[in-house]
């Protein structure tokens, strides 16, 4: 395609010239670009598919504060403290931690900064790894702040840096809004060198600026905050992350912001028309003139977008409002569907049904979405040796041996591994909803109900949203017991350290906090740590714990699995005595451990060496005795 404007080129950006090409993920090249940019501050909480990011700046420079925090809203609050001072910062999350940062992100867009901050929110169409596929661009419209998003790893490296400059330039930080698949692809990506700016923090007290209380100051703030708004959409009519490109003369356009953009550029050529391309980064505030001047040019237009229909709702209403009656479809006309993430096919589809042709080869949207997920899937499982599968298993055999069955008392689950026990056999927890809201859940239930209600979160889930519903069940004296599954780590996103570790992304020393210290200073009376791999030990726990008037606390406290095999510290492997086993497949339907294997030649169950980690859970549940360590074989002798 004849290009009409070309991408921004280093010279139109100010910056440096290039040293060197890596093949490096987006999460990566978004670091790079970070690091080129003088950041000197980066936190959020680790989310897929953000995580990386901070990762990779730890790695590359530890020099840099590059630290996780308990959760996204005091990364925000850190961070804005930092820019305040007038250094540069960038704080992390996927799409559901923006909710959790929403409250401060509101003032901090008042308050402005004076050193560039970059918020990265990572959104999940799909969604892959996500509860929701919340799109985060709606953000900028009821904070008022500009949204960024880049199409691929290059331009999510030289946006960013882009983005540190605006941040300063308007003193407002920025909200960068990507998706999983800019993420997680990986590309040649041209890097330069890391910059170290020359300054000193200074923070100026400005009770106008800083302290919401003042009725009067919160009043010129949004004042000033729309007047820098509509200076920010000036020059995004300008910027040289937009621009247009194909044949002059083309009727037919396309609007598209983000990784779409390279699904666009794939099926173009399969496509019997000319269209023109508007390829925009800069969602909100739409650039109103730049996309007028496109639409004088176009007898018809779509709007393609991941996500939810916020560009082409943008769209249409700068076409309205300027007097045009162009058709522009997208996702609210049916072209696209409102749910899912685009692919080259849906695209593609979209495209056809502009021009009215519908090939053989043409098939409804939502057909493709079915077609191209016709591989076989294997749904997801503990890991052999998970000490969660031992708490849930505990859990389910107190309540029988309590007489109150599977289904009498509600087990909550929190955002985690241990969401996997809601697969069979242990079909344990009855929700998993956001951070933390296990134990509020619970709480309520606890009141209306008149019995004990069963509240399970991980250790960095505590810290992260935990604390808070646990002090509300101390005051007010709930009936409700909270496990705490504490394995040492934030498994569920790569195995990121928190409070509860003493750990440290850059091999910082930090204060370790202690959970069960922790729980009692809030005023827990029962407090128990068990170890999730004695079954009968946790069993007997959990029943005690049950007859507690008012709040209970266990910490089944175990490391993740994952990390000790990475360190080589697995022990003995159980055996299979096959003179007691009697195929009654106990352990795998009591488990369901993948280390444990059912052989229908021999109606015996085997223990695969390679997965087996020597938990010891399944020679626990075995009603023969068939299940024996080597040690205890030898004892025996």
């Amino acid at each position: 395609m004849e290009a009409l404007k070309n991408a921004p080129s280093n010279a139109s950006l100010g910056v440096s010239a290039k040293k060197e090409r890596k093949l490096l993920m987006g999460n990566e090249a978004i670091a790079y670009g970070a690091l080129e940019s003088g950041v000197v501050f980066a936190t959020g909480y680790p989310g897929t598919p953000s995580t990386e990011v901070i990762e990779t700046i730890a790695r590359l420079k530890p020099e840099v504060f590059a630290e996780w925090a308990p959760n996204e809203k005091v990364a925000l609050e850190e961070a804005a403290g930092v820019a305040y001072t007038g250094l540069r910062a960038l704080v992390t999350m996927k799409c559901v931690g923006l909710n959790v940062a929403a409250d401060p992100l509101m003032s901090l867009a008042y308050s402005g900064v004076e050193g560039g901050l970059v918020i990265l929110v990572a959104d999940d169409p799909g969604p892959h790894t996500s509860q929701t596929e919340q799109d985060d661009r709606y953000y900028g419209k009821i904070s008022l702040l500009p949204v960024l998003e880049p199409a691929d790893p290059q331009e999510a490296h030289d946006l960013i840096k882009y983005a540190y400059e605006l941040s300063e330039r308007y003193k407002v930080p920025i909200i960068f809004r990507t998706t999983t698949r800019v993420n997680h692809t990986t590309a040649d990506v041209e890097v330069g060198e890391f910059v170290e700016l020359n300054r000193k923090p200074v923070f100026k007290k400005d009770i106008e600026r800083y302290v919401r209380a003042s009725m009067e100051g919160n009043r010129k703030r949004h004042k000033w905050l729309n007047e820098t708004l509509r200076k920010i959409e000036e020059e995004f009519n300008e910027m040289p992350f937009n621009w247009v490109e194909g044949k002059e003369d083309a009727k037919l356009g396309i609007i598209v912001e983000g990784a779409p953009y390279n699904y666009v550029k794939e099926v173009l050529p399969k496509i019997n028309a000319e269209f023109k391309v508007l390829k925009l980064s800069t969602p909100h505030p739409l650039p109103k003139k730049l996309v007028v001047e496109f639409l004088k040019t176009v007898e018809e237009a779509i709007v393609i977008e991941d996500g939810a229909p916020f560009l082409e709702e943008e769209v249409k209403i700068a076409a309205y409002e300027a007097g045009l009656n162009v058709p522009i479809y997208g996702k609210r006309t049916g072209h696209l569907p409102l749910e899912g993430e685009l692919t080259p096919s849906l695209v593609r589809n979209a495209l056809l049904k502009v021009i009215g042709e519908e090939s053989e080869e043409y098939v409804k949207p939502e057909e493709v979405a079915y077609a191209e997920n016709l591989a076989p899937k294997r749904p997801p499982v503990m890991c052999p040796g998970c000490p969660h599968r031992g708490s849930y298993r505990a859990v389910l055999d107190a309540l029988r041996d309590l007489k109150l069955g599977r289904y009498k008392v509600p087990i909550h689950g929190d955002i985690g591994c241990y969401a996997l026990s809601l697969l069979p056999p242990l079909e344990a927890i009855w929700t998993e909803y956001v951070m933390g809201a296990s134990i509020s859940l619970a709480n309520g239930q606890s009141v209306v109900m008149d019995k004990k209600i069963i509240a399970t979160i991980g250790d960095s889930t505590f810290f992260h949203n935990g604390i808070q519903p646990l002090i509300d069940a101390v005051y007010k004296n709930l009936n409700v017991l909270v496990m705490i599954l504490d394995n040492r780590t934030t498994a569920m996103t790569g195995h990121q350290p928190h409070p509860g570790t003493g750990g440290s992304e850059t091999g910082r020393k930090f204060n370790e906090i202690d959970i069960e210290a922790l729980v009692k200073a809030l005023g827990v009376k029962y407090v128990k740590t068990v170890d999730p791999y004695d079954l009968k030990a946790t069993r007997e726990a959990i029943k005690e714990a049950m007859q507690i008037e008012g709040p209970a606390v266990i910490i089944a406290k175990r490391e993740c699995v994952i990390p000790v095999i990475r360190r080589g510290e697995i022990g003995e492997l159980p055996v299979v005595i096959e003179d007691k086993c009697t195929g009654c497949k106990a352990c795998i339907l009591l488990t369901g451990c993948p280390a444990l294997v059912y052989d229908p030649e021999t109606k015996k169950v085997r223990i695969d060496e390679l997965l087996c980690t020597g938990c010891g859970v399944c020679n626990q549940t075995c009603p023969f005795d068939a299940i024996k360590f080597p040690s205890e074989l030898k004892k025996g002798a």
